[in-house]
């Protein structure tokens, strides 16, 4: 190749280069108006964390103002949704510890696997059977419920490789059933509906609300002691991300290879494993939080950026995200998280009972 050749490469990769760290520069910008707005006593008090209000926030511009950004940005905004939440989701492992997690002994994991797994395999199975959505959709959606709300969507949208539109409407189920919980659980908590005592509570709370901070908002109304166990809970379930996201990559690769396999002489290519490595980093976090190595002060400045980079990575998954595609399977994928909800209450108090009298 000649050098003259070489020479007259260079702008466009100068630009591109360019072009991608601009992108990335205005969702970092978007993202901090995000958190500000996020702040704001109105919609902290309803539960809606910076990640929710991001991709909201994200698709509102996305289908409205898009069209005066750049096409040479879009390259950091695909950057911002995919490699960045990647490294965000691994750190999020800074806010668990296996000390917290040994507090609530077996009754707290008994719940969270038997709650997870439930979830996950009703919501993929109502969704993919009863609903017709496609694998993705259906995943994400049980996803959200199952584990740890938009940051469990987020990492299994970064497992499957799944288009943005896909985790919008995950993310939807997870705002509305999720806000709906943190006002009604304390409600009939109160109302002796539940017939729960202050442990049964926790464990329940923890252990079937979708987001940490719905879980925090509706233990509180209750007990401080309540609201300790529910958080525990709720880690223990966030915790298990690790495990099921490895499962999946695994089932994931299987699937493709037996597709490949019905399509002649192709299934003899070599397929990449599609394991999440971020997540062996989630679980290097935890390690590294149960061990105390870092000082607590680094650990709160590394989770509040780390909860920035979540919030960037939610808001440039909705500035790609099109309500068109949404429109497509919203109500069937919003059914499918009301399917999982009913589950969640119902299912999740027989658990809570069964759990309580098998370790009580």
């Amino acid at each position: 190749m000649s050098t003259a050749h070489l020479t007259a490469s260079n702008p466009a990769a100068e630009s591109s280069t360019r072009g991608q760290l601009n992108g990335i520069l205005f969702v970092a910008l978007f993202a901090a108006a995000v958190t500000r707005i996020a702040a704001i006593p109105a919609i902290a008090g309803l539960g809606l964390s910076p990640l929710i209000v991001g991709i909201v926030a994200g698709a509102l511009y996305g289908n409205g103002l898009r069209d005066g950004m750049p096409a040479s940005w879009s390259a950091g905004v695909n950057f911002s949704a995919r490699k960045l939440l990647r490294i965000a989701v691994a750190f999020f492992g800074l806010r668990v510890s296996l000390q917290e997690i040994a507090q609530v002994g077996l009754p707290g994991l008994a719940e969270s696997v038997l709650i997870v797994v439930s979830t996950l395999v009703i919501g993929t199975w109502a969704g993919m059977k009863i609903m017709k959505l496609d694998r993705d959709t259906a995943l994400l959606t049980a996803a959200g419920s199952a584990i740890c709300g938009a940051a469990a969507v987020l990492a299994f949208e970064s497992t499957l490789q799944s288009k943005p539109h896909k985790s919008a409407m995950a993310v939807g189920s997870v705002v509305l059933f999720g806000t709906l919980s943190m006002f009604l659980y304390p409600v009939l908590f109160k109302a002796g509906w539940l017939h729960l005592d202050t442990v049964g509570a926790g464990l329940f709370f923890g252990g079937t609300i979708h987001e940490v901070a719905q879980v925090v908002g509706a233990a509180s109304n209750v007990s401080p002691e309540a609201e300790h166990i529910a958080t525990i809970v709720k880690m223990t379930r966030v915790m298990l991300l690790v495990p099921v996201l490895l499962v999946v990559g695994l089932w994931v690769n299987r699937s493709a290879r037996s597709t490949s396999s019905h399509e002649g002489a192709a299934s003899h290519a070599p397929r990449k494993l599609a394991i999440p490595w971020f997540a062996l980093g989630f679980l290097a976090f935890v390690v590294i939080n149960s061990l105390h190595v870092l000082p607590e002060a680094a650990t709160s400045t590394l989770n509040m950026l780390d909860t920035f980079a979540l919030t960037m990575a939610m808001t440039a998954l909705g500035i790609e995200t099109r309500i068109s595609q949404i429109r497509q399977a919203g109500p069937r994928a919003l059914t499918t998280g009301f399917i999982l909800y009913v589950w969640l209450i119902a299912g999740g108090l027989g658990i809570t009972w069964a759990v309580q009298r098998l370790f009580g």
